[in-house]
C-alpha cells in the first residue's frame, strides 16, 4: 500500500521521503520513482520506523533533504491473526509500537510546523478492523481503533488552523500481508484503489476536507 501511495505521489508531481528496514529493496524502489517521474525529488533512509527513535531521525533528515512537509502518510502497520487471551507476550506492544505510535509521533514532530504555515495534511492508514472488531485479530482491532480515534482529535485539533486529517479506513486489501494465503484478486480492495483515492483527497478545494474514507470489497469483507 505504501509503495502505491508512493507511485501515486510521484506521478503528480510530489516529491517524496520513503523509509523501510531493506536497504536494497529501497534502493531499487528509489530508482523505480525517478524513473516514473525524474523531475521529483525522492529521499530514502534505512530504518525502523516502529522505533520512535529512529522515526523522528527519518522525519528530521526528510525536512533536510525536501524543505517543509505538507503532507504526512501513516501507513506503518502489522496484523497479527490471534485472539488477545492467546497472543504472544510481545504481541501489545509491537503493534501499538507500529500500528499506533508513529502516527502519534509524527504528529507530534510535524503539526505544530503545519500550524504555523497553516497548511498541511494528515493521511492515517487505519483499518475496517477499527469500526468491526475482528475477535481472531483482538489486539490488531484495538490498535487500529486507538488510531482512528488520535485521527478524530488530530482533526479537532488542526481544523481551526487550516490543517487537513483524513483517516483512510480499507477492507481487505491485497497486500503482502496475504502472502501465503489463497485469495481472489477480484474480491479485494487494491492498494491503487487506496492511493488514488488519497490524492484525489489532495486535489479537493482548500476549503473541503475529507474525514475518512472506507473502502471494502464490493462483495464483502474477507
Amino acid at each position: 500500500m505504501g509503495k502505491a501511495i508512493a507511485i501515486a505521489f510521484v506521478t503528480e508531481g510530489i516529491n517524496v521521503a520513503v523509509c523501510a528496514r531493506n536497504a536494497n529493496d529501497l534502493a531499487a524502489f528509489k530508482q523505480e520513482l525517478l524513473a516514473i517521474n525524474p523531475a521529483v525529488k525522492v529521499f530514502t533512509a534505512e530504518a525502523d520506523a516502529s522505533n520512535q527513535k529512529q522515526l523522528v531521525q527519518f522525519a528530521a533528515e526528510a525536512e533536510k533533504e525536501l524543505g517543509a512537509i505538507d503532507i504526512v502518510v501513516n501507513n506503518l502497520g502489522a496484523y497479527v491473526y490471534s485472539s488477545i487471551l492467546d497472543d504472544d507476550e510481545a504481541t501489545f506492544e509491537k503493534l501499538i509500537n507500529t500500528n499506533l505510535m508513529p502516527a502519534y509521533t509524527l504528529y507530534r514532530h510535524f503539526g505544530k510546523k503545519m500550524m504555523a504555515a497553516k497548511r498541511g495534511h494528515f493521511f492515517n492508514i487505519a483499518s475496517v478492523a477499527a469500526i468491526t472488531p475482528v475477535i481472531e485479530a483482538g489486539t490488531y482491532s484495538i490498535t487500529k481503533a486507538a488510531l482512528l480515534s488520535l485521527s478524530k482529535i488530530m482533526r479537532v485539533e488542526m481544523q481551526k488552523h487550516g490543517v487537513k486529517v483524513t483517516t483512510v479506513i480499507p477492507g481487505s486489501t491485497l497486500t503482502a500481508s496475504w502472502d501465503g494465503m489463497k485469495v481472489e484478486k477480484d474480491s479485494m480492495v487494491m492498494p491503487e484503489d487506496v492511493s488514488s483515492a488519497i490524492v484525489n483527497v489532495l486535489k479537493m478545494s482548500r476549503g473541503a476536507n475529507v474525514d475518512e474514507i472506507v473502502i471494502k470489497p464490493a462483495g464483502g469483507q474477507l
